[in-house]
């Protein structure tokens, strides 16, 4: 299932990058709260959250939501 896949994988990212559930969610701009409910599944990433993270973390959104295995972020317009 897609949602579990991206709760995983950002829980992952985060934890992998060293960083604190209020960090990200800093980023995002929304509570920590919204951002652990993310992580858990009991919410979906918005199309600009995926967006974000996938940005932030340096990698794809379809990493994040588990449509490949290549965490390489896909070549940018303007980069």
């Amino acid at each position: 299932m897609i949602k579990n896949v991206a709760a995983n994988r950002i829980r992952e990212l985060r934890e992998d990058s060293q960083l604190y559930q209020r960090q990200v969610a800093e980023y995002l701009g929304c509570s920590q709260q919204t951002y652990s409910r993310y992580e858990t599944g009991e919410l979906q990433l918005s199309i600009v959250s995926l967006a974000r993270l996938s940005e932030f973390y340096d990698t794809s959104a379809d990493y994040i939501i588990g449509c490949t295995e290549d965490k390489r972020p896909y070549r940018r317009p303007g980069k």
